[in-house]
């Protein structure tokens, strides 16, 4: 009998680059590579929030092009970040149906980082959007989530690209997908210079961990400016690019490892 092994999509950190998300999982749908679990941090785990929850790739793809900054942003005083998060979270929950983790269509696991015990923490229960909303607190930018004793921020502090949290649920193959370091920035501002720092952090911390995936997508997003949010267009473009190419590996390594017991 043949059983088919479980896949699982690790969504990477990186801002607005994340709409490259986008254009991977519609490449997956589109050569019916089946996402059995997903992983995310920061923006990873937004995108990834949204399609757990049964929202259509279509359907974020239009949002893609729709949202302002208006719509999450709301300026805090900067005594833990110069954006509360307040907004987001509501939009989130609006978004995702106000949904637990156990109402979803897809196992999801979002991944953040507690400043307290420096240790990555995978979130599998309770309400998403909450979840969502720490692991997308860049530090200095949004202020942190306070949690049963815990200080949560951004999931990328220390997980880039969640591989080891999807095998951790049960994934058999990852598909990673890495959004890059080569943001563009004026540096001229507060979001850029944390941006930046946040960029040369996590690259020097990559190249010592490595990624624990059996694919890894890397999107070409050279240029793209991470707090922009006004490049949709070519972020989901190099998504689908960067995934089409990789996928005869990724059907190869789901016929080499179907069990015929």
């Amino acid at each position: 009998m043949k059983t088919r092994p479980v896949v699982g999509l690790a969504l990477g950190s990186g801002a607005a680059k994340g709409y490259a998300h986008i254009g991977v999982i519609e490449v997956l749908e589109k050569h019916r590579i089946p996402i059995d679990i997903i992983t995310g941090s920061s923006i990873g785990s937004l995108i990834g929030a949204l399609y757990a929850s049964g929202m259509s790739v279509d359907y974020i793809k239009s949002m893609a092009y729709h949202i302002k900054r208006r719509h999450w942003l709301d300026i805090s005083f900067p005594r833990m970040g110069l954006i509360a998060g307040n907004k987001v979270e509501n939009m989130l929950k609006l978004l995702t149906g106000n949904r637990n983790f156990d109402e979803l269509k897809i196992p999801l696991g979002v991944v953040a980082t507690d400043l307290r015990s420096k240790k990555s923490v995978l979130i599998r229960e309770g309400n998403v959007a909450s979840a969502v909303r720490a692991s997308i607190a860049i530090p200095g930018i949004f202020c942190p989530m306070i949690k049963d004793g815990m200080v949560l921020v951004d999931g990328g502090v220390l997980e880039r690209v969640p591989g080891q949290a999807a095998r951790a649920m049960g994934a058999d193959i990852v598909i990673g997908v890495e959004l890059g370091f080569n943001g563009k920035s004026s540096l001229d501002n507060i979001y850029d210079i944390l941006i930046r720092t946040f960029e040369v952090m996590g690259e020097e911390l990559q190249a010592l961990k490595g990624y624990d995936c059996d694919v890894l997508i890397t999107p070409n997003l050279k240029g793209v400016n991470p707090m922009a949010f006004g490049e949709p267009e070519r972020c989901i473009q190099e998504g689908v690019r960067a995934t089409e190419a990789v996928v005869p590996k990724i059907l190869s390594l789901l016929e080499g490892k179907v069990d015929n017991r």
